[in-house]
C-alpha cells in the first residue's frame, strides 16, 4: 500500500527561480518537494513575483510575508558594514538574524493555529541554509506535536591557515568571533526540538553538538535542474586544452592562482582559459593577464546570464575552480552534469561532490603550492588529455544520477518518513568523510 503524501509547510524565507546562489537552493528544493508531497510554501515578500511569473498562485500554493518594515533598515545597516557588494558575508548572516527572527514570528502568527490544529503533517525550513540562523518555530512546532524538519544545514566552513590575508581582504572581520552564533536566541532550542537535521557538509557536521547528531542525515546542499542544464558536451579533446572558470571574482575563487598557474602552458600554446563571472576582482584579474603576456590566450567574460552558462561549458575540456573556501560547490554539478571533468581544492563542498573516477581534488596547501599543483595537473592532461574522455562521462552520470532536485526530494521524503514513523530505519544517503577527522591544516 503506498504511503499517503504529506502535508507540508515549508518554509523558505529565501527562494526565487529567477535569481542564483541560496535563492534558486530554496525555490529548486521546494519545488521539487512539492511535486512529491501536498506542500505549501512561505517566502518572503520579495519573491512573490518571481513565484508568480513561475506559475504559482498565492493563497494557493505559498504566502508572501512582508518584513520589509524590519528588513530594510538592517539590509541599510548591513550595505553599509560589509565594506562593498560581494564581501563581508558574516557580516551580512549575522544581521539577517535579526530579520529572520520577526520573519519567524509573523509565519506563526499566520500558520500557527493550522500547525496547532494538525492541518500539517510537518513543517520542513528549507532556507535560510546556514547553521547561525536559529529556528524559534522549532519548539513551537514540537509543543504543538508537529515534527520540525530543518536543513540542508550548510555553512562554517574554516578560513585555511595561510590566507588570512584574503579574510581580511574579504572584509570578514566577524568571522574571528563567528563562535559566538550559538549565544543566538533559539540556537539550541532548534537544535533539540528539531525531529531531524539534514546536514550539507563536513564542517557543518562536525559544528554540530554530538548530542544531536543521531538526528543528523548528511545530505549536500546543492543540487542541478537538467532542464536548465541540457547541453552535454560531446568535442574531442585537442591541443590547446580548454579549461573554464565560472564564479564570483572575489578573492578566496582563486581565479588568481588560476591565472598564474596556466601563464606558461598559454604562452607556450597549450592551454586557454575563459574566465566567466563579474567582482571586484576583475581590474585586478586584467592586470595579472597583462602583467603575464597571456591576454591572446585568457579571455575574461565579464558577467555572463545564468541560462548561457552551459553553452560556454559545453565547450571546454575542464572546469579549473581553484576555490579555497566554498561551501556546496553548485557550479561544479553544473559543469559535471555537462561533462566538464572538474578540478577543485580537497576543502569544502566541491570535495565532497568529486571522486577519483570523476575528477581531481588538489589537497589544500599554501598559495605556492596550490598554484604548482594545478599547474602540474593541468600541464599533465594538456601532454595527455587521452583519460578525460571517460572522468567526463563518469562526471555527467554522478550529477545527473545523484544530484538533481529531483533525487533530493526523494532523499527528503525519506526522511519525512522516518520522522513520521512510516518507515523505522533512518535514512543514509552516503557521507563521503569519517564522522571526526583531524583537521590539521586548518586554522580557526
Amino acid at each position: 500500500m503506498p504511503l499517503a503524501r504529506p502535508r507540508v509547510l515549508l518554509i523558505a524565507e529565501l527562494a526565487n527561480p529567477e535569481w542564483g546562489s541560496v535563492p534558486l537552493v530554496g525555490w529548486s528544493h521546494s519545488q521539487a518537494i512539492a511535486a512529491l508531497t501536498d506542500a505549501y510554501i512561505v517566502t518572503h515578500s520579495r519573491n512573490r513575483k518571481g513565484f508568480v511569473r513561475a506559475g504559482c498562485v498565492e493563497g494557493k500554493d505559498f504566502t508572501a510575508i512582508d518584513v520589509k518594515r524590519i528588513s530594510k533598515p538592517i539590509n541599510q545597516a548591513s550595505s553599509w558594514l560589509r565594506g562593498g557588494a560581494g564581501r563581508g558575508w558574516t557580516t551580512v548572516m549575522a544581521l539577517s538574524v535579526l530579520s529572520y527572527y520577526y520573519f519567524e514570528h509573523l509565519v506563526w502568527q499566520q500558520f500557527g493555529d493550522r500547525i496547532s490544529a494538525g492541518q500539517f503533517d510537518l513543517v520542513h525550513r528549507v532556507t535560510p541554509v546556514s547553521p547561525t540562523v536559529p529556528s524559534l518555530l522549532a519548539r513551537k512546532c514540537a509543543q504543538a506535536g508537529v515534527p520540525f524538519v530543518l536543513g540542508p544545514l550548510n555553512g562554517g566552513l574554516p578560513w585555511p591557515r595561510g590566507f588570512d590575508a584574503l579574510r581580511r581582504k574579504e572584509k570578514e572581520w566577524l568571522s574571528y568571533i563567528r563562535w559566538m552564533y550559538r549565544l543566538l536566541p533559539g540556537y539550541t532550542v532548534t537544535r533539540r526540538h528539531a525531529a531531524a537535521i539534514m546536514v550539507g557538509s563536513q564542517a557543518t557536521w562536525e559544528q554540530m553538538p554530538a548530542r544531536y547528531r543521531d538526528k543528523c542525515i548528511y545530505m549536500p546542499e546543492n543540487a542541478i535542474d537538467p532542464q536548465r542544464f541540457s547541453r552535454q558536451r560531446s568535442r574531442q579533446v585537442t591541443q590547446p586544452l580548454r579549461a573554464i572558470f565560472v564564479g564570483r571574482l572575489v578573492p578566496y575563487k582563486g581565479a588568481d592562482m588560476l591565472i598564474e598557474a596556466v601563464a606558461p602552458l598559454v604562452r607556450a600554446g597549450r592551454l586557454t582559459l575563459k574566465i566567466l563571472g563579474h567582482g571586484p576582482e576583475l581590474p585586478v584579474l586584467k592586470a595579472l593577464i597583462e602583467r603575464e603576456g597571456v591576454s591572446e590566450g585568457i579571455e575574461l567574460t565579464g558577467r555572463v546570464e545564468h541560462t548561457r552558462v552551459q553553452g560556454y561549458l559545453a565547450e571546454a575540456d575542464v572546469f579549473a575552480f581553484p576555490s579555497i573556501r566554498e561551501f556546496g560547490g553548485a557550479v561544479v554539478l553544473e559543469a559535471m552534469s555537462i561533462g566538464l571533468v572538474p578540478i577543485v581544492i580537497n576543502y569544502g563542498g566541491p570535495g565532497e561532490l568529486v571522486t577519483p573516477s570523476t575528477g581531481y581534488a588538489l589537497p589544500l596547501g599554501s598559495r605556492t603550492e596550490l598554484v604548482t599543483r594545478l599547474r602540474d595537473l593541468l600541464n599533465r592532461l594538456a601532454s595527455d588529455p587521452s583519460g578525460l574522455a571517460q572522468m567526463s562521462q563518469n562526471a555527467r552520470n554522478r550529477a545527473l544520477e545523484q544530484f538533481t532536485w529531483q533525487a533530493k526530494a526523494k532523499q527528503t521524503l525519506a526522511v519525512y518518513q522516518w520522522v513520521l514513523g512510516q518507515r523505522t530505519d533512518k535514512p543514509d544517503f552516503g557521507m563521503p568523510f569519517p564522522e571526526l577527522i583531524p583537521q590539521s591544516s586548518i586554522g580557526h
